[in-house]
């Protein structure tokens, strides 16, 4: 359900979730809503649609989020923020602001969600190694030996 108007709902792009980055895309699934994944650059158009660009392995992409009736969901990658500091007398408005609770039972039961079944973990880590040891370079004194030795540039 939508709270007071929300539009959009902002997660870092990693969690508690052991790392998966499942805690955005979960929730996106959740709300049936549009989501992005790893932001880099989100702009809000006239329209009320997202524009987002995404880090990928790659290099980036652009979404865009259509509106809709659910919020969108974006996951933020690093190089979306630069912070800004508060000054003094907004840290003192702050403070008497007041801050909603809600607590993990009540939004478990308005998702119709059972709270045994959020509770139990999803995911088993098996096993955690070292990646294998790299073989070792083998160094060059110049570019035509490095050519010589049937390497590609």
């Amino acid at each position: 359900e939508k709270e007071d108007g929300v539009d959009l709902v902002i997660l870092g792009k990693q969690s508690i979730d052991s790392d998966c980055g499942q805690t955005g895309p979960l929730l996106a699934g959740f709300l049936n809503a549009p989501q992005a994944t790893f932001a880099s650059r989100v702009e809000r158009d006239d329209d009320g649609a997202y524009t987002v660009e995404r880090e990928t392995d790659t290099g980036t992409e652009t979404i865009k989020l259509n509106p809709t009736n659910q919020p969108a969901v974006i996951t933020c990658d690093l190089r979306l923020n630069v912070p800004r500091y508060p000054t003094m007398p907004n840290i003192m408005k702050a403070k008497k602001k007041p801050v909603q609770i809600i607590s993990l039972e009540d939004m478990v039961k308005e998702l119709g969600l059972n709270l045994d079944d959020v509770l139990t973990p999803k995911n088993e880590v098996v096993e955690v190694y070292e990646p294998p040891s790299r073989k070792e370079g083998e160094m060059v004194a110049s570019v035509e030996e490095l050519l010589g030795n049937g390497s590609k540039c």
